[in-house]
């Protein structure tokens, strides 16, 4: 690859003080060179950001709206150009990195069509009290590899909406992207309104517990989510936290099995598994059990695992070594627990490749079902009883996501009601809406993204209480 990347840096693109590889987890070569930050360069995008704040801030919630809107129309304009690149150093099939691009896209037309407004709590006779809400000042986004550039722009829109200003730092196994987006932003956004810095997880502690960084929001790992937290708490910074999850499907016994398996397939295997929401472990009534096995193992089959530009590709690679192993040594324990159906064990030829897994007959302590897998590899639990299902998919530290499938919709979302995490589907699954909130509970996070919700996450609200004076 012949393009040379840079730092965004108080609205210059400039080198870093060294370079790191970027691997592309289809082959296991290298892809190219990332500019990498040092502890000066962060201090500087910060030190931009800070400055860039009172001028941005000062501006109408209209103007800022259509710097975003511009940003999104810039981002659809080289969508080819944004997904090839994600492809390369991602993994996921070029119709899904053209997804994340599309949905890129709406999330920030979605927020720049939103508005802050004061809330009036009361006003009665001569007492008038409003809740306003102001911006918090220079904000830090750390985003993971799977989504690398949505999942900025979860965190971009309302941060600039409300009149924020950021540092973003992306996972260094997948840069690119980020700081493609960064050469866009230059064009649009006013200096050191948006700083983009790249590292090999080295700067992530000194930006979370940077003085003049007023809140983080990180999506990642719950391990290194404990992290950002108790660095943040030296400062009592704000934080957004959106973690793991080990997101269980339950279909019920009035389930069609065969549209249930490939649905519930679909949920489990997108983006070779590695979602935060993906479907991870299958709770399939008695009654349909076998029909639904039968039909999620032959998809496994006959899925097309190979690099992500191939046509017909389906399942990519994992995105990179160390996830690699660890769904590598999942798949071993599975083997002597289980029943492998399908798949069952890393391909024989380089990259990061997987066959898409379906494994029987595990007891619910089994690491595959305990743990978050982030790989594309589901087990498949029975059950005969709704009440003993709903508290077995509820045994978990973690509670993202959860889907319930039936045919009648209102017992099913009877079933949801009980399901203890932030969002259940019914029905459908990965039904992501930039205007509908998304938050975890327990281990999967704290706050929320998406909707007013996500948007009030980066404002602070004051309470104005007056009264009138006697005539």
């Amino acid at each position: 690859m012949d393009k040379q990347f840079r730092l965004l840096i108080d609205g210059q693109l400039v080198p870093g003080v060294a370079t790191f590889d970027v691997i592309n987890p289809a082959t296991e070569t290298v892809l190219t060179q990332a500019p990498r930050a040092d502890a000066a360069q962060l201090d500087a995008a910060v030190a931009a950001a800070k400055r860039a704040f009172p001028a941005w801030a000062a501006r109408s919630q209209d103007d800022r709206a259509a710097l975003i809107d511009q940003l999104a129309e810039a981002v659809m304009a080289r969508i080819d150009e944004f997904a090839q690149l994600l492809t390369a150093e991602q993994g996921k099939p070029l119709d899904q990195a053209k997804g994340e691009m599309f949905a890129t896209y709406y999330v920030l037309k979605a927020f720049a069509g939103m508005r802050v407004t004061d809330k009036v709590l009361r006003e009665d006779g001569d007492n008038t009290v409003i809740e306003h809400r102001t911006p918090l000042g220079v904000c830090a986004a750390i985003t993971p590899w799977n989504f690398p550039v949505v999942l900025l722009a979860n965190k971009l829109g309302p941060c600039l909406l409300t009149g924020n200003t950021m540092v973003a730092k992306p996972a260094p196994t997948t840069p690119l992207t980020t700081l493609l987006l960064g050469e866009v932003m230059a064009d649009i956004l006013p200096a050191g309104v948006v700083n983009v810095i790249a590292d090999v997880n080295d700067l992530g502690a000194a930006l979370s517990t940077h003085p003049d960084v007023a809140k983080v929001a990180f999506t990642g790992s719950t391990a290194t989510g404990k992290k950002v937290m108790a660095s943040a708490a030296g400062s009592v910074k704000r934080v957004t936290l959106e973690l793991g999850g080990n997101d269980a499907a339950i279909v019920l016994d009035d389930m069609p099995a065969k549209l249930a398996a490939e649905k519930v397939y679909q949920g489990a295997m997108v983006n070779a598994g590695q979602v935060c929401v993906a479907i991870k472990r299958a709770y399939v009534h008695e009654t349909v059990y076998d029909e639904f096995i039968a039909e999620i193992t032959r998809l496994a089959q006959e899925a097309v695992v190979d690099e992500g530009t191939r046509q017909g590709v389906t399942i990519g690679p994992v995105q990179n070594k160390m996830q690699f192993e660890k769904v590598s040594a999942l798949l071993a324990d599975a083997r002597e627990r289980g029943t492998v159906l399908a798949g069952g064990a890393p391909l024989d030829r380089p990259g990061y490749f997987i066959a898409p897994t379906i494994v029987a007959d595990l007891d619910d302590d089994a690491p595959l079902v305990r743990e978050e897998q982030f790989g594309p590899v589901l087990p498949v639990l029975k059950f005969a009883d709704v009440d003993d299902v709903i508290a077995r998919a509820n045994d978990s530290d973690y509670g993202l996501g959860g889907t319930v499938w039936g045919k009648d919709v209102a017992r099913a979302m009877d079933v949801a009601r009980r399901i203890d995490t932030g969002t259940v589907w019914v029905n459908q699954h990965l039904a992501i809406d930039p205007a509908i909130p998304f938050r975890g509970v327990r281990q999967s996070g704290l706050g929320g993204e998406l909707g007013e919700a996500g948007l009030l996450e980066y404002t602070q609200a004051h309470i104005i209480n007056a009264v009138s004076l006697p005539a």
